[in-house]
């Protein structure tokens, strides 16, 4: 996130540091859509494609941003691909005190988008409520603010929802031990890039992030479609055929999907909800 838009988010940022209402426990699991409940998830050859950073109205509804930068509909791309994903939000963007900066900076409401999320069939989990640096944060305010932020965002989800979020995944992947302890302890399945987890349980980065702006020169080489696939080769001949795959509601990882997916699923690929992901997954190591 850039200076200036850290500026325009300030002021709703600062609404997130009164403390987290307690957690209740977790409600029934909703029905999930047929497409993608656990009784049809196969043995391999399953991707759990995943987001953070939103929601983003512009970007999961199709429209222009704030600044006049136009997306198609993410949301509409995985209808018309019948397949579902996973969305990682931040807790701050569900709020009704977030409205007005939504709608100037993301061309929409973001709380409605998250809703269109769930309507949809869509997975929501926490990406924590504030995004905020965890070694920073941890610095000025120690653990346990942190873990009141990732607990409030949880509140505001599972009052969208009905569901606790079980998964969490830290700003940047940045985490330390005893502070990951801590956040399990809460509950919590924190996803991560370590090597200490199985490759196939492993977040496997997009690197998306590096081609939007004006300063490319980090975005992977030809193109990010091609790094993607080159990455799934990659494991592919380690013999690993399961991935879960990050991405970010960006515009330009909506046209890349649109070739990707169709290509995943010529290679025989199929997309699952990352907590079938694990259902399947997680029992095979």
């Amino acid at each position: 996130m850039d200076l200036s838009t850290l500026m325009l988010y300030l002021p709703v940022l600062l609404l997130a540091s009164w403390p987290a209402r307690p957690l209740r426990g977790p409600s029934p699991a909703p029905v999930v859509n047929s497409r993608a409940a656990s009784a049809t998830v196969p043995a391999a050859h399953l991707i759990a494609l995943t987001f953070d950073d939103g929601p983003k109205p512009y970007v999961l509804l199709g429209g222009k941003s704030g600044k006049g930068v136009g997306s198609p509909s993410l949301l509409d791309l995985l209808d018309r691909q019948k397949i579902h994903a996973t969305f990682f939000v931040m807790g701050w963007r569900l709020s009704k005190n977030a409205d007005a900066l939504c709608r100037k900076v993301d061309g929409g409401v973001c709380r409605e988008a998250a809703d269109q999320e769930h309507r949809r069939g869509e997975e929501i989990e926490n990406h924590t409520y504030g995004h905020g640096d965890f070694r920073l944060m941890e610095r000025r305010y120690g653990d346990e603010w942190i873990l009141k932020d990732i607990d409030r965002a949880s509140v505001i989800i599972q009052s969208l929802t009905g569901t606790r979020p079980v998964y969490l995944r830290p700003p940047d992947w940045d985490i330390w031990p005893a502070l990951q302890q801590k956040i399990e302890a809460r509950g919590y399945h924190v996803m991560t890039k370590s090597t200490s987890v199985p490759p196939a349980l492993r977040d496997v980065d997009s690197e998306d992030y590096f081609c939007v702006g004006s300063d490319l020169s980090k975005c992977p080489k030809p193109s990010d479609y091609d790094y993607v696939l080159r990455t799934l080769h990659y494991r592919e001949r380690k013999g690993i055929y399961d991935h879960i795959m990050v991405f970010h509601e960006l515009p330009q990882s909506v046209d890349l999907l649109s070739r990707l997916i169709p290509e995943l699923k010529g290679r025989g690929y199929r997309f699952v909800l990352l907590r079938d992901y694990m259902a399947a997954v997680e029992n095979r190591h």
